[in-house]
Order: C-alpha cells, then structure tokens, then sequence
C-alpha cells in the first residue's frame, strides 16, 4: 500500500513506498495532511519540478461492497485498494421503520385525510435513498482520490444480470450469439447464489461444475433456477437421479437447496438499477471511462491467477488491465458508510410515543460525535493513552470506545486526529 502524496499547493503527485514517506516526514521535509487514507503534504516541491505518471481508478460495484483500486498506467502496479461496505440495507429498515410510525400516528384517533401520493412528482433520474446512497459513496471516493493522486482515467465494471432470463432461461438465437466468455457469467452469477461451496456436501476450495437439480434428461430445463454448483464426485454420484432420491438421507439439505434455488435476486437487481447512472455520473467528471462486464473480469483475473476479493476484482476490470499487476504489499483500506447523523428530531419508544429531542447543534468544544482521537488520560481507573471514536455529550463527558470497551473522558485530555467524515475505517 503505497502513501498519497501532495505538493505545497495541494497538487497531487505520485504516490509513494512507505519507507520514502517515512523518511520524509523524519527529515521534515513533508508533513501529514490526512489519516485515512494516509496522505502526505511535501513542503518544498511543486507538481512543476515533479514528474507524474498516468493513474486509473478501477471500480467493481456490488450491492454490499464495492471494490475499489488505483492502478498505474504504465507499469501495473496498485498503488492504493480500498473496499466500501454500503448502508443500503440500514436506510431502507430506517425508512419502513419511520412509515410505520406515521401510519400508526395517521390512523390513531385522527381524522379523516383524502391519499395526498397521487400529486407527488419525483426529478428525472430519482432512485430510492438506499439505491443512491450506493452511487454517493462511490463518487465521493472517487473525488476524493483524484484530488491526491494524479488520475488520468476511470474503468467501471458494468455488470449485467438478465433479471427476466434468470427466471428463464430458455434463450433462442443461437444462445444471444454467446462467446468464450459466457460461461464466466453465468458460473459468477451462481458462485455468488450458492456461496461458493457444493450445494449437497458444502465442500470448499474445490474446482466445481455447474449441475442441474432437475436433470435435462427428465425435463429439466437450463433456467438458473434450475442449476446449482456441484463437486465433481457429487456430480458423478448424482447423474439424472432426482434430487429427492439422492438426498433421501439429507432432508434438511434437501429443504435448503428448494429453498435457495428460488432467492431473492435483491442484490443483482441493486446492481442492475444503478449501473448506467454510475456510468452516467463517471462520465460527469470528464475523465474517459471505460467499461467491461463481469464475466470479463472473472477472466482477467483467473489468467492472471489472482484470488478472489472486492479489490482484485476491482484491479482486473475492464481492457486497459495490465498483463502483469504489481500486487506485492497492497492492504486494502476497509470502509463502512455509517452515514452524517440522523434527521430525526424526536426519538420514540416502541409504540410510537415521543421520550426524547435531539439537540439542534452537532458539535460541542471544536468535538463531533464519530471524530477520531487520541485519549490522554492522566489519572484514574482509565489512565493511559488510548485512539478512539467519541460519542459526544452537551457537557464536558464524552463517550470514548476503543479496544471494544467504553469509558467516560473529558475533552481535555483529547486530540482529533480524523474528523467525522461519514466513514469508518479500518487499515
């Protein structure tokens, strides 16, 4: 994991080891500028007299997690690898909870009050708080590397689930024209329904091949309702028996893989909906930006013989991939969105009824709940030096978790070393 670096004026310039980084800030040629991600300020360069080179930000967008790397140019090497944990699924429970309340608060005891939806208009391009906040975190880091590396080009990884085909599968034309590459898509697709493992036996870490519940040879069609992942002696034991024969002695494997067959496609149709306005807003910046499917991905990183994660993944996306990737050393930063704090004025209990007020002001003695610090506390049960988030308190006591234990401090004995961004990070 290589360090961002800055000029005096702010320019970003190429990111470099952490040795030279650790050197510079030793010397007192450079200072730090930000914690996460780990930037470094020179005192006495410009991007004038530096020579930059060509960065790209590869993006793998998930419903979940998406994965985000730098690549250089030129010579392959990931500078930086970060994996962002959506809050999609927080906003919506957040959401139902606050519908709940106003309709329990409409129908208690009020009058009569004609449906007011049908003169609500929603903007071009509206997508529901859930599905946009997944686009803002990727574009908020997205404008935040490019103001600390010198980034010339995006690559976005432009998945494709065919929604109506995966309930059928039963395609004509020559199977849509389908190349070397279609088999990557569908396995993809299955290794992430399954969880990577035999559906009968749960192996892992085994080559598997994709097995139909039902066998074609008693009807069984090629719908991916109907296909499952399977180990190869599994597969071989199985034949055309039906799955209730051959798992007579598993009846709860059984019940699981009816079960399972027919999921929710939740998190495919989250990526559906937000790919072609994640493009659009890339687009936005005025960088080139370049697409590749997931298949394409998948491929990319098996001839390369990369392990599967978020960030590799990210690495491998798109044409531009380098034949060789520099991925000695390369720590992904991990972050979770936790949001900027709650609109939310009055808190209930769990039927409804008001028990507390949130104040009107966010921060207290230059503090704000989330902010990052370090703790000197001189005496007491809790002496010692420790780093920490705050919860803050409109009175000198303020909540420090650290180590997974919490303790009262007072705002003396603290030092913000990250402002409360809407993040959590852990390196």
């Amino acid at each position: 994991m290589r360090v961002f670096v800055l000029d005096k004026n702010l320019k970003p310039l190429d990111p470099c080891h952490q040795a030279r980084a650790r050197e510079l800030l030793k010397k007192g040629r450079a200072k730090v500028f930000k914690r996460y991600p780990f930037t470094i300020l020179l005192l006495d360069r410009t991007v004038e007299e530096s020579v930059t080179h060509p960065h790209r930000i590869k993006i793998d967008p998930g419903s979940k997690t998406t994965g985000v790397a730098v690549v250089q140019e030129k010579t392959g090497r990931v500078t930086s690898a970060l994996e962002v944990s959506h809050r999609g699924q927080r906003i919506k429970d957040a959401l139902e909870s606050r519908r709940a309340l106003r309709r329990g608060r409409r129908n208690r005891k009020t009058r009569y009050r004609k449906p007011r939806f049908l003169n609500r208009t929603r903007k071009p391009g509206w997508l529901p708080p859930s599905i946009e906040s997944r686009i803002s975190n990727i574009e908020t880091w997205v404008r935040r590397i490019r103001k600390l590396c010198p980034v010339t080009a995006i690559s976005q990884e432009l998945v494709r689930f065919d929604l109506q085909k995966m309930q059928n599968l039963e395609i004509s034309e020559v199977d849509y024209q389908r190349g070397e590459l279609f088999g990557f898509e569908v396995k993809e697709y299955l290794l992430q329904k399954w969880g990577r493992k035999c559906a009968y036996c749960g192996a892992e870490n085994v080559p598997f091949e994709i097995d139909h519940i039902v066998a074609k040879s008693k009807g069984g069609s090629n719908r991916v309702s109907n296909l499952t992942l399977s180990c190869h002696s599994c597969n071989q034991s199985k034949g055309n028996k039906p799955v209730e024969k051959f798992l007579k002695k598993k009846p709860e494997v059984l019940k699981r893989i009816k079960a399972q067959a027919k999921t929710p496609l939740k998190d495919a149709a989250a990526v559906n909906t937000t790919r072609w306005e994640l493009y659009r807003r890339l687009q936005s910046t005025g960088l080139p930006v370049e697409v590749g499917s997931g298949g394409l991905t998948k491929f990319n990183r098996k001839i390369r013989g990369i392990e599967k994660t978020h960030w590799t993944d990210a690495t491998c996306v798109g044409t531009s991939t380098p034949m060789r990737l520099l991925l000695n050393g390369v720590k992904p930063l991990i972050i979770k969105a936790k949001g900027h704090g709650k609109r939310q004025r009055c808190g209930t209990d769990r039927y409804g009824f008001p028990i507390r007020h949130a104040p009107s002001q966010k921060s207290f003695m230059g503090f704000q709940t989330g902010d990052l610090v370090k703790a000197h506390v001189r005496q007491g049960k809790y002496q010692g030096n420790y780093t920490g988030r705050i919860a803050i308190r409109f009175k000198p006591s303020f909540k420090l978790t650290t180590g997974g234990k919490s303790f009262d401090v007072h705002p003396k004995y603290l030092k913000t070393i990250h402002k409360a961004d809407g993040y959590e990070y852990v390196s």
